[in-house]
């Protein structure tokens, strides 16, 4: 046994454990739903049995993931520098997990606009966090307080603009594919600054 196919197999036996523990699961009630002796499941757990790929798939099953997930490996680049949009110099990460999706950490001194043609809609789903301050969401007809800690979630294609509230205000937005490139369509046409989220 080499020593990557080694630590695969530590891998995958200490993620069973802790996806079992993370279900708030006994030995004996995963080997019940997995179908194996509560045995061979501690002995699988503990290293003291090979694991084979049929309990492997089983226990996958019985854990809601699927044999991708328990045998996977992909840990490189576990940290993320962000990108700079030099236009509105806000920083913008992208989700690996996710590809399409990102996340764009922006600092807001303007309040949102008063003017409804300065909102934008378009295909979508945004999530939005305030770390510091309090900004304003329009969506639709609502005009919408979000503080500090709170967070919103809307579809994009209501139209929607995001300001701040009495104040400088930060915001980390999350944008899926779909509403990332609403907005750099919005961007590279030339429209207003950023009013939305």
């Amino acid at each position: 046994m080499t020593q990557e196919s080694g630590e695969l197999d530590s891998l995958v036996r200490k993620r069973i454990r802790a996806l079992r523990v993370a279900q708030g699961w006994s030995l004996e009630e995963l080997a019940t739903r997995a179908r194996v002796s509560q045995s061979t499941l501690s002995r699988i757990e503990n290293g003291q049995r090979r694991l084979a790929l049929d309990q492997l798939v089983t226990l996958a099953r019985a854990l809601d993931t699927s044999l991708d997930q328990l045998v996977e490996t992909d840990t490189e680049d576990v940290v993320i520098n962000p990108t700079v949009d030099g236009s509105h110099g806000g920083m913008r990460w992208s989700i690996k997990a996710e590809p399409g999706m990102s996340v764009v950490r922006q600092r807001m001194t303007s309040p949102a606009p008063d003017n409804p043609a300065r909102m934008r809609a378009h295909p979508g789903r945004e999530w939005l966090v305030v770390i510091s301050g309090t900004a304003t969401l329009l969506l639709g007809n609502r005009r919408i307080r979000i503080e500090t800690n709170q967070a919103a979630e809307f579809p994009t294609m209501l139209p929607h603009a995001i300001g701040a509230e009495g104040g400088p205000c930060e915001i980390i937005g999350i944008f899926d594919r779909d509403a990332r490139r609403g907005h750099q369509r919005g961007e590279d046409g030339g429209k207003a600054s950023r009013p939305a989220s």
